[in-house]
């Protein structure tokens, strides 16, 4: 029988290993992927890159961030009118505090900074965030059979396509079931029943009222625009997105040379997806990296130049995110230590 300090121990000592296993096997898979790999090709692709097709990749970086900035706007609305720029800033804020704090704390330091500057409730401007990944988690999958149509590559067992298939109705099934949970929720609190709201009425007063607190305001901003055309915008919104994301890395390969189908694109950038998802859990290390190096592979394109490609996306998304993400709390005249200690639910606020 394991006793529970035992049980806590064995969970501490995963923790802390975790990290280290998914780093050794992101290691282990970046030397199969490179294999035979030339370092003096590679320096031959990087001397040879048009800086004009790199300097459109910060470029098109941002404006996929500016039209997420706009479709927040839009699921906001039922909460209060805010400026695309504002939001601009606080999405770049919030990725600059998921490179330096991973975990999911930048979806709550944008969701925080806008509730700050705007004078509303952290919850419900967390629902909105809520609402735009979900919507953002439908489109995506369902661009999976897309992708999948449209290109061909080498795949002789079919394990790729099988495994594509399978996650893309997973996680369309995962993402309708939660926001069709949403607006469940949404309508039983407005009845004032529920299994929730019954939960925390067993609560002891101080705990059950703060939670009440923090639903009900949650349960604000689950709200979809009234105009049906702002409905429409947001799925639109999402599916433009989701397009513009290829651009970085065409861009990289017009740079290097390199010359694939847009549908090849759109491959990478799924498989890409579910690869950061898959890597996020396991903290496996390098996940774009290798993803980018093996998809682009799958189309023929060497690993020298694969790599030039990938590591080109990465150093923009990079800069892009230092320089819009500083500047947006600087404009706010914070620190990133001023946004760790304001978030609800950071180690610097827990009692």
């Amino acid at each position: 029988m394991i006793v529970p300090e035992a049980k806590g121990s064995f969970s501490k000592a995963a923790r802390k290993l975790l990290p280290w296993a998914g780093a050794l096997i992101g290691v282990a898979a970046m030397a199969w992927l490179l294999r035979g790999f030339s370092l003096d090709h590679f320096r031959k692709v990087f001397a040879g890159a048009d800086l004009r097709w790199l300097a459109a990749i910060p470029v098109a970086i941002l404006i996929e961030q500016w039209v997420r900035a706009w479709k927040w706007q839009q699921l906001l609305l039922p909460l209060r009118s805010i400026g695309v720029t504002r939001l601009f800033g606080a999405i770049m804020a919030g990725y600059l505090m998921a490179y330096l704090i991973p975990l999911g704390f930048g979806t709550l330091a944008r969701a925080w900074l806008v509730a700050r500057r705007e004078r509303l409730e952290f919850p419900g401007v967390l629902a909105t965030v809520a609402l735009d990944r979900l919507t953002d988690g439908v489109v995506f999958a369902l661009l999976v059979p897309l992708a999948l149509l449209l290109v061909t590559f080498d795949d002789p067992s079919g394990q790729i396509r099988a495994g594509l298939i399978w996650g893309a109705a997973l996680s369309l099934m995962l993402f309708c079931s939660l926001l069709l949970a949403l607006v469940a929720h949404r309508r039983a609190v407005s009845r004032n029943d529920g299994r929730l709201p019954n939960w925390l009425n067993r609560l002891p007063p101080a705990v059950g009222g703060l939670l009440r607190r923090f639903d009900a305001a949650f349960v604000r901003g689950i709200a979809w625009p009234a105009q049906r055309w702002r409905g429409v915008a947001v799925i639109l919104a999402s599916l433009a997105i989701k397009l513009i994301a290829l651009t970085p890395l065409l861009l990289a390969g017009h740079a290097i040379g390199v010359r694939l189908a847009p549908s090849a694109y759109l491959f990478v950038m799924v498989f890409l997806g579910f690869l950061l998802i898959l890597g996020h859990f396991l903290r496996l290390f390098g996940s774009f990296v290798i993803g980018g190096v093996f998809a682009l592979g799958l189309f023929g394109v060497g690993p020298e130049p694969a790599l030039a490609m990938v590591l080109m996306v990465e150093a923009a998304t990079l800069l892009s995110v230092a320089l819009a993400g500083a500047l947006s709390l600087w404009s706010q005249g914070l620190a990133l230590a001023d946004v760790r200690a304001g978030v609800p639910g950071t180690p610097e606020t827990r009692g």
